[in-house]
């Protein structure tokens, strides 16, 4: 086996193992649990004038995630830059839980700082 190779194998398998120290960074980490936490919400969100349930909602946050993950360095960069609004119309994100809708850019920067709390880190900035 070449040494690339070898190397190529040992960071693939490095990358698979859970808690792993380079497993993924700490924004991957926040964006993995803001995409579960959407994902179990049971919340309505709205894009572009359609409801989506919260699995699908998930789904197309973990799509723009994937393709745009280049454009993002915090968790709140992928609030702000990716799960807020329609990058096609421009229209903003909202959710609806329990009867009371807010833009998802509210209900995330707070599902954040909740996370961070629970982990003893220092809560975002809000924006």
């Amino acid at each position: 086996m070449s040494r690339g190779a070898l190397y190529s194998l040992l960071l693939a398998l490095a990358l698979a193992l859970p808690g792993s120290a380079i497993a993924g960074t700490e924004t991957d980490q926040e964006v993995a649990y803001l995409l579960e936490f959407v994902s179990g919400s049971g919340c309505t969100f709205v894009r572009n004038g359609d409801d989506h349930d919260s699995a699908n909602a998930a789904d197309h946050l973990r799509l723009k995630y994937s393709r745009g993950k280049r454009y993002v360095g915090s968790a709140e960069q992928f609030i702000d830059r990716l799960a807020t609004e329609s990058s096609w119309s421009g229209d903003p994100y909202t959710v609806t839980c329990e009867g009371k809708t807010q833009t998802s850019a509210q209900w995330l920067h707070r599902a954040l700082a909740g996370y961070r709390r629970h982990l003893g880190a220092p809560a975002p900035n809000e924006p």
